[in-house]
């Protein structure tokens, strides 16, 4: 019975931190995700403020029920693992990916043959006048926006 609040606890923290890492984790610059990944870590992003919520409310439950049958040091521990679920729930509402998504300025292009893409790599693809370029999907999508220039012409490629 004495260990039960804090097995609860560390329970209630792991599953905090795993549903504010894993998005992150899945969804970050330059990396591929496979779909079955990317589409549990939407899924999750989509839920995720709920599940912290109901997590955090868990945890702070668990937390006023145990208080007065423990000692100070175990008060200690619990109030610090209920501190770090309440921590991943605050976390939750940041959206870090308007952090990390920012227009390409000035892209760096190499010839077809020498680029390292992929062979199911996706990219979107412009040609004005004799100049063409394209741009990887996986890229663009960290970035929304590439200004460039094509063939003489400013152009801003999007996804």
């Amino acid at each position: 019975m004495r260990t039960r609040p804090l097995l609860s606890l560390t329970s209630l923290f792991v599953l905090a931190f795993l549903f504010l890492a894993y998005p992150i984790y899945v969804i970050r610059p330059f990396r591929y995700q496979g779909p079955r990944e990317l589409a549990a870590a939407l899924l999750i992003t989509q839920y995720r403020p709920y599940l912290e919520i109901l997590l955090a409310l868990a945890a702070l439950l668990v937390l006023i029920t145990v208080w007065r049958g423990v000692t100070a040091r175990r008060k200690a521990i619990l109030v610090c693992l209920t501190v770090l679920v309440l921590g991943c729930a605050l976390l939750s509402r940041i959206n870090v990916y308007e952090k990390m998504f920012h227009p390409l300025e000035q892209p760096a292009f190499s010839a077809a043959a020498q680029s390292k893409l992929d062979a199911g790599e996706q990219v979107i693809a412009i040609k004005v006048n004799n100049a063409a370029r394209a741009y990887p999907i996986r890229d663009i999508s960290y970035h929304h926006i590439v200004n460039d220039t094509v063939g003489g012409r400013a152009i801003v490629a999007t996804y």
